[in-house]
Order: C-alpha cells, then structure tokens, then sequence
C-alpha cells in the first residue's frame, strides 16, 4: 500500500502550479473544472512518483496557514534535493524571488540537512538532503 497524493486548498490555483512547477519541477495535467460545483484542480507528479493536487472553489476560505501556531492537520511535507549544495541554491533562489524562507539551511538534531520555505499559501515546506 502506498499514499496516491495529498491535496491541498488553494486561493490562487495558477500562482501554486507556479511554484511547484517553477522551484520543484513538478509536471502538472491539465485543469480540471467542475462547471456546477466551480472546483477547479491540477495534480501536479513528481519524478518520484508523488502526487499534489491542488484545488480550489469559490468558497475557500481565505484563512492563510500560521506556521507559528501549532494545530491539528499536516504540518509540512519535504522535498529530497539529494545535496547541500541543491538546498542552498533553491534557498537562495526561492529566497530572491520574494518567497518567505522561515529557517536557513542547517543540520537538525535528527541528521537533516535542512532549510524551510513558505509556498503561497503559507505551507510550510522543507528543502532537505540527508
């Protein structure tokens, strides 16, 4: 058994595949549109095999993610760059196009090398090598 994808809500559909194609190389289907419900969503694959779908509706809440609090639900999920060097180059890079980095690269107590970024809607991502 394995997880098929995770999803996550989204206020500005485009602006997240951006990202996610843009900085992890996601490739992405094209988009699904519900006509009667007004869902709108891409899955976006990683050559891992990991899914993303992405979705939103014209009810989403705009209530943006506070990585300071703490709270039920999924807290990050982490992206394997397979070196420091790849970790500091995408820190640098998502860190001069305006993206909110919340924790520089460093090693952490359970032997990550690590740094962490907001994506756009403030979830909370980790950049790591092992």
């Amino acid at each position: 058994m394995r997880i098929d994808h995770l999803a996550l809500w989204t206020l500005d559909l485009e602006k997240t595949r951006e990202f996610y194609v843009r900085y992890f190389d996601a490739s992405s289907n094209d988009k699904y549109i519900n006509p009667k419900t007004g869902l709108e969503t891409y899955f976006l694959s990683f050559e891992s095999g990991a899914r993303l779908e992405i979705m939103t509706r014209p009810e989403v809440l705009s209530l943006k993610q506070d990585y300071t609090k703490r709270s039920i639900g999924f807290t990050h999920f982490a992206f394997d760059l397979e070196s420091r060097e790849n970790v500091d180059n995408l820190t640098d890079k998502l860190f001069k196009d305006g993206y909110e980095i919340i924790g520089e690269p460093r090693v952490t107590g359970d032997g990550y090398y690590e740094s962490v970024v907001l994506d756009p809607d403030g979830n909370i991502v980790e950049l790591v090598c092992r």
